[in-house]
């Protein structure tokens, strides 16, 4: 092992491993002695330090760690405090799965599936790329049709809407009985 690949394999030991690993482990996983496993480290750390670079390999107590210099800190506490895209809800769920699978579809239609409105679920929806307008339905008052986008079929990690599940049969039919009770029960009180 030359000494370019012996470095690669280290910076790809220390990155993965994220806490520092003993030097006696390193220089196993490379088939070299400490003392020359050593060298090549702190090779490393002189040509980190040298070059201004954003990381750095810090030795602890016989073991080494890669982390990110002090003066860098700054930029990852900005990175960190950007919000990130939060997880989708119930009623996002709910609404993207009828949207998945009955597109293209109304909000209208979405409503009366779900029995309540919709306008703000399918907002978050269209604001995370997952759901988009896919035209106007030739009716009165020309509502808008929507339906999936390349960005739900990654996220769900589907080639093609024929790829998504198909519901049980049986299922259904139980949800569809249920769903004719509690009618019948709001209708008797």
């Amino acid at each position: 092992m030359n000494i370019k690949e012996a470095e690669a394999a280290i910076e790809a030991i220390l990155f993965t491993m994220g806490d520092a690993v003993e030097l006696s482990q390193i220089a196993k996983a490379l088939e070299q002695d400490l003392s020359t496993t050593e060298k090549i480290i702190h090779n490393m750390m002189d040509r980190y330090q040298n070059e201004n670079r954003g990381i750095q390999i810090i030795e602890l107590d016989q073991s080494y760690q890669m982390c990110t210099k002090k003066e860098y800190y700054d930029y990852l506490v900005r990175i960190a405090m950007q919000p990130k895209k939060p997880a989708l809800t119930d009623v996002m769920l709910e609404t993207l799965s009828i949207i998945a699978y009955k597109q293209p579809v109304t909000k209208i239609e979405i409503e009366k599936i779900r029995g309540v409105k919709c306008d703000h679920a399918i907002n978050k929806l269209v604001e995370y790329s997952l759901v988009k307008e896919l035209g106007r339905l030739d009716a009165p008052g020309r509502p808008i049709l929507f339906g999936t986008t390349e960005e739900f079929l990654r996220a769900f990690g589907v080639q093609a809407l024929d790829d998504l599940p198909v519901p049980d049969p049986v299922q259904i039919e139980d949800f569809k009985a249920e769903a004719e009770e509690e009618i019948q029960l709001k209708l008797d009180v």
